[in-house]
This record gives C-alpha cells, sequence and structure tokens, in this order.
C-alpha cells in the first residue's frame, strides 16, 4: 500500500511529466440531439474503429435498445480509439465529454484507451 508521501510523489510527477493531473472522462450522446443526428454519427462511430459488438442484440450494451443508449457506448469508444483526444467527441455536435461515469449494469464504458 502507497503511502500519503508517495502519492504525493506520484501525483507530482505525473504533473512535471503529462503537464496536468488527468480525471477519468467518458464521451456520451448529448440529450437534445435529434435522432436522425444520432443515427448518421453512430453509424460513422462504428465504421471509424468504434467497438460496436456489445450493442449487437446479444451484446451487453443491446439494453436499452435506443438510438441514445447505443450511440453513447460507441462514441465513448471511438473516443477511447482516439486516445481520447477532444476533438474526437463531437460528431457534428450531437456528443459531449461527460465526467460522470455512464456505465450500467452489465455494460461498462471503458474510462482509458486500451
Amino acid at each position: 500500500m502507497a503511502t500519503m508521501p508517495n502519492v504525493a510523489l506520484l501525483l507530482m510527477l505525473q504533473l512535471v511529466f503529462y503537464g496536468k493531473v488527468t480525471a477519468a472522462t467518458w464521451c456520451v450522446a448529448r440529450n437534445d440531439a435529434k435522432e436522425d443526428a444520432l443515427q448518421t454519427a453512430l453509424d460513422y462511430a462504428c465504421g471509424a474503429g468504434a467497438d460496436c459488438a456489445p450493442l449487437q442484440d446479444t451484446g451487453l450494451c443491446f439494453l436499452p435498445n435506443t438510438i441514445q443508449a447505443h450511440a453513447s457506448y460507441a462514441f465513448n469508444s471511438f473516443y477511447m480509439h482516439s486516445s481520447m483526444d477532444s476533438g474526437a467527441c463531437d460528431f457534428s455536435g450531437t456528443a459531449a465529454i461527460a465526467k460522470t461515469d455512464p456505465s450500467y449494469g452489465t455494460c461498462v464504458y471503458p474510462s482509458s484507451p486500451r
């Protein structure tokens, strides 16, 4: 178990080497996005590197079977695939970066690139 001085040292080193202390973020669909725009963005994300297998009818993130839920998972997968570049979480204005974990039940949203 790390002691407090060791944790402080690790945080300082992270700040020196990376310029900031990072917190987990996720990319999710905006609540006010129109369904047709979400569908277009969802199709793009799944075709451009997002892991959309969990959204298939037997996948862990299929339910709820809504464009909003599926787009959020795909957007986050694409965002992680893009090394969490903030520009990778826009999807023509249908997405936003969240600081609250959107995972639910068996559907777990990754919080860091793999």
